[in-house]
């Protein structure tokens, strides 16, 4: 798949757990997971936005375009 999800860089970078995260943004372990990993299929942008906000960053720092 062309799109990477770097969304354990981004909280990596922020020191943040996937379970902080979590209560931040307001959607369960089990997806934020499966977006973690790369293995969601879509992401609504009202996640995307919490997720940003969450992590003081832009969507680009989390997703990237790679053929």
């Amino acid at each position: 798949m062309p799109i990477i999800i770097n969304l354990d860089v981004m909280m990596a970078r922020r020191k943040m757990s996937l379970n902080e995260l979590s209560a931040r943004v307001g959607i369960t372990l089990s997806n934020l997971s499966i977006l973690k990993t790369g293995k969601a299929k879509a992401i609504r942008i009202e996640t995307l936005e919490a997720i940003c906000k969450a992590l003081e960053c832009q969507p680009g720092d989390i997703l990237e375009y790679k053929d």
